[in-house]
């Protein structure tokens, strides 16, 4: 790997590297607003395979975490009926931040500040690789998806609705 395309780590390659998790590092410019889309775009990746991490809340306020395919939105009534919630909402990205300990925009699943329960597009799980955030914004790393039921717990769960 060429020096200028190193990333310094954060605490979601830390976890990685800790478990003993092979991955490439995709860094990118980051856009403000651009989302899965855009970073699929600049890196060249089907954006189905660009998984987006959502950080939402049940009707009591708890936090959990959605992953999600980048060209695809949350059924919010569907994912709450799946995991017996009676609404999920997505976080506000101050509340976001502060559950994660990332930027929204650069929130990975791994290294979370807080443990969450991780529900994963049971979809993502039939692809051979994904890109997820790496900790910080204009950051991917490809990993296999197996990897979120591994080490986070990842429950599948239907309820992607395309945008």
């Amino acid at each position: 790997m060429a020096k200028k395309d190193h990333v310094s780590e954060t605490p979601a390659t830390q976890l990685l590297k800790a478990n003993k998790v092979g991955f490439t590092e995709h860094p990118y410019e980051y856009l403000e607003h651009g989302g899965a889309q855009h970073s699929a775009a600049v890196l060249g990746f089907d954006p189905f395979t660009v998984v987006k991490t959502l950080i939402m809340q049940d009707q009591d306020a708890k936090p959990l975490v959605v992953l999600m395919h980048g060209n695809r939105k949350v059924s919010t009534k569907n994912l709450a009926r799946q995991i017996g919630a009676k609404s999920v909402e997505p976080c506000a990205p101050e509340v976001a931040n502060r559950h994660s300990g990332y930027l929204v925009g650069g929130t990975s699943p791994f290294g979370t500040r807080k443990t969450m329960p991780v529900y994963i597009e049971s979809t993502i799980l039939e692809l051979p690789r994904i890109c997820i955030n790496g900790g910080r914004r204009g950051y991917l790393v490809g990993i296999d998806p197996q990897i979120c039921v591994q080490l986070l717990g990842a429950k599948p769960v239907q309820c992607a609705l395309e945008e």
